[in-house]
């Protein structure tokens, strides 16, 4: 269970140091009409390019455009593409960047020619040297991390293979932060995970991750199994696989594997995906997340990445409405009645893989104990449906007066709340048929209930789901504010 906004609060407090491979990413977007009569290539004729920080240091910006501060260390050449780097990172306000020059190596420089108008690559140059830094320059490295550690909450390394992140490097970067109790995210180069031994988290991509595995890794199962022995490699406490369109896969050194479904988007460029990916595991880490709810954050922030063109940062505004984008919605297309609309909305939520909640209730006042059972109920899954008693079931529970609203006017309140997905009238006086059709991977209700007394968790924990009670508010009733209101006793 997470609150978004909590965590957000959290995470502009936190400082993530990020060490890794800096390149100046170039994008030249232009149309395709003919192909070239000295040769058979397309020509593109170019509209309009951009120029943007990339590689680790795209990692450093999406550190920064969700508010956290980044320490950034990074290796440059003395040429034209370093000054670029070194001027753009220098109106981030939330980067301190440390850039090692190097002058025996160009700056890392990649240049993509993108069809504006089918959104594809065509072409991509590369200026660089793919080869270990230098003795001397390895050493001004370290000198250069090592007195930035202690201001860090976390430390990330972004590892391109490019140079920057020797295993001389490495290893005193995570020998160094291990004695100052500090956690380790990696992004993996390397197909040795040895050599990131320490770490706390790496996050390889599928095919990384089976190269160094020498795994199939098509299947959660397959990830699962070998990761343990990836992790007792690497000594680390989680391997984490990104997968593309079929979702990411935490593994523990527990045991325990968690599966997130991809967002259904439309993917126009997935440049810099992983680099979000791992900036977001950092902050959310750093600010006290724990595996699952760190790893629903990346998932959501690559779906936002992956839907821009270029090189692209997600800021928190837009992570915010990747993982709640039904607070979005106008109230009236929260509430609908139980029958084909829920069926369709239903069906829809699990094509994607979601995992969906339920509670339920009156709710005639709504009061601050309603909404933090809400809110944790949201916490707990990917869509939350609220049941609600119609006008007649609630004067049959609750007796004449009641309810003081009518069902319409609970309904819009419910769904006027951010946490709530959908709200469903219904007639009868316990939600059994309404839980029997939804099926939800989560039952929940206040902590004044039992397990026992929770109307439906025989249904839900027969097919896997889960019942989840919340400690409710104490001096909070509706019954009691009612009275108030009326003249009576609370």
């Amino acid at each position: 269970m997470f609150d978004f906004d909590a965590l957000a609060h959290s995470i502009v407090s936190q400082t993530v140091l990020c060490v890794g491979d800096l390149m100046l990413d170039e994008f030249v977007y232009g149309e395709v009409s003919r192909i070239s009569p000295e040769a058979p290539a397309p020509v593109i004729a170019v509209q309009r390019s951009e120029t943007n920080i990339g590689g680790a240091g795209n990692v450093a910006r999406n550190i920064a455009s969700l508010g956290a501060r980044c320490i950034f260390v990074g290796l440059i050449g003395e040429d034209e593409a370093g000054t670029k780097l070194k001027a753009q990172l220098s109106q981030q306000s939330l980067i301190e960047s440390v850039l090692v020059c190097d002058a025996a190596r160009p700056t890392t420089r990649k240049v993509r020619f993108v069809s504006e108008h089918f959104s594809t690559h065509m072409l991509r140059a590369d200026w660089e040297v793919a080869a270990p830094a230098a003795a001397d320059i390895e050493q001004k490295l370290i000198d250069a991390i090592l007195p930035q550690l202690a201001r860090a909450d976390i430390v990330l390394l972004s590892d391109y293979a490019k140079g920057a992140l020797t295993a001389r490097v490495i290893r005193n970067v995570i020998d160094t932060a291990r004695k100052l109790g500090k956690r380790v995210i990696v992004d993996p180069k390397s197909a040795n995970f040895a050599i990131y031994r320490g770490a706390t988290l790496l996050t390889p991509n599928r095919k990384e991750f089976a190269e160094a595995t020498r795994s199939r890794a098509d299947t959660e199962a397959s990830i699962a199994e070998a990761a343990q022995d990836a992790m007792q490699l690497a000594d680390c406490e989680a391997m984490l696989v990104t997968q593309s369109e079929h979702g990411m896969t935490l593994v523990t050194r527990k045991g325990e594997a968690i599966h997130v479904p991809a967002h259904p988007v439309k993917v126009r460029d997935v440049s810099g995906a992983g680099d979000t990916v791992a900036a977001v595991l950092a902050v959310t880490l750093a600010a006290g997340a724990d595996w699952e709810t760190a790893l629903r954050m990346a998932n959501a922030a690559a779906a936002v990445a992956v839907s821009k063109k270029g090189t692209a940062i997600v800021t928190s505004a837009e992570l915010r409405r990747k993982i709640l984008p039904h607070a979005f919605l106008a109230a009236e297309e929260k509430i609908i009645a139980a029958g084909s609309d829920l069926d369709a909305r239903l069906q829809d939520w699990r094509k994607q893989g979601l995992r969906i909640g339920f509670t339920n209730g009156c709710f005639d006042i709504l009061h601050p104990g309603h909404v933090k059972v809400l809110t944790a109920a949201r916490g707990a899954c990917d869509r939350l449906i609220v049941g609600l008693n119609s006008d007649a079931s609630t004067k049959r529970l609750k007796g004449e007066g009641r309810p003081v609203q009518d069902e319409r006017a609970r309904a819009e309140v419910l769904a006027a709340l951010e946490a709530v997905d959908l709200v469903v009238i219904f007639e009868e006086d316990t939600p059994i048929q309404l839980i029997t059709a939804i099926k939800p991977s989560v039952l929940v209700k206040g902590g004044d209930y039992t397990r026992e007394q929770v109307v439906g968790h025989e249904i839900v924990e027969a097919f896997g789901g889960e019942v989840l009670l919340v400690d409710v508010l104490p001096g909070f009733s509706t019954t009691s504010l009612v009275n108030r209101a009326r003249g009576g006793k609370a």
